[in-house]
């Protein structure tokens, strides 16, 4: 089991670099720089902001630099809000988008689990055939769509709930964006309960339990549901790392003061500090939720003990 730990930290470490390394050279091809602006900017003054960035440098150097700096800890600052610390953005924002992660997978395994089970427990019914067309619209319909319905139909015309103003102490302000981020991975999670129970409900010690006279709702409970939810969860933890980091639009509708704004504005304006730290920092939360995942999955597997 510690060789398979320190295995896939190694992995992680790789991925890191290999992205790094993209998205390094991806921001350094892009045809606009970090200091455009309406107004010229003198060409002497220019020179020496590059100079103060290192951007008159070649590239290869910038590229030894920046991740020098990484190594260390050191994220730099911001170019496009006059030398901010980048470790400040990520501080005051990051915890507002890890709470809307939070709070909208949460909705997802709510809504999601409880109704793949169901499906399964009333297969080829009219519940069954209703549960998968909600799904199925849920996985059509994208969130920029459900987002503004939602805020227009509870927010303005029934005022349930407040359509911007987030804030952490306030759970109202949570509750449009979170249903709008989570119900996409409530559809998934869903399909995914409904087939792992199916395909766990036809296995033989189902039938046997049958005929000893176990009640249908102990065999679901006790007998079928951990083994049914493996697919589901194989599916949670990447799910939850992307709604943090797909949660961009959603952050705009609301108006949540989330990564997702600076994350925009950064490539808007070509702000290389922001933007490699929020990849690296996306990129670090889809490797921990892939190695949790598998973590649970084993728990919920013991076959795959051996295996590994």
């Amino acid at each position: 089991m510690f060789r398979t730990l320190f295995s896939r930290f190694l992995q992680g470490l790789i991925v890191l670099f290999v992205l790094f390394t993209i998205t390094f050279f991806l921001i350094k091809a892009l045809p606009y720089g970090p200091f455009q602006s309406d107004k010229a900017i003198p060409g002497h003054i220019r020179e020496k902001i590059e100079a103060y960035y290192g951007l008159n440098e070649p590239v290869y150097v910038q590229y030894g630099r920046t991740l020098g700096n990484l190594l260390k800890g050191d994220a730099g600052a911001s170019m496009r809000l006059e030398g901010l610390p980048v470790t400040d953005i990520i501080t005051q924002a990051f915890p507002n988008s890890i709470q809307l992660g939070v709070v909208a997978m949460a909705v997802a395994v709510l809504l999601g689990i409880p109704l793949g089970v169901f499906a399964a427990w009333k297969k080829n019914t009219v519940f069954d055939y209703g549960a998968m067309m909600i799904a199925m619209i849920g996985i059509c319909i994208p969130s920029f769509v459900i987002g503004p319905l939602l805020a227009e139909k509870f927010g303005r015309d029934l005022e349930w709930f407040p359509v911007t103003g987030w804030s952490r102490s306030s759970p109202l302000s949570w509750i449009l964006p979170a249903i709008t981020l989570g119900l996409a991975s409530a559809a998934y999670l869903s399909r995914l309960t409904r087939a792992g129970m199916l395909e766990t409900l036809s296995q033989d010690f189902v039938r046997t339990a049958r005929a000893k006279g176990v009640g249908e709702l102990a065999i679901l409970t006790k007998h079928c549901l951990r083994g049914g939810l493996i697919p589901a969860v194989a599916y949670i933890g990447p799910a939850f790392a992307a709604i943090i980091s797909g949660s961009v639009v959603i952050e705009s509708i609301f108006a949540v003061p989330g990564l997702g704004l600076h994350f925009i504005k950064a490539i808007e304006t070509g702000d290389t500090p922001v933007i490699l730290a929020l990849v690296l920092l996306y990129g670090a939360l889809i490797i921990v939720a892939n190695f949790v995942t598998d973590v649970l999955g084993v728990w919920l597997n013991p076959r795959l003990r051996s295996s590994r």
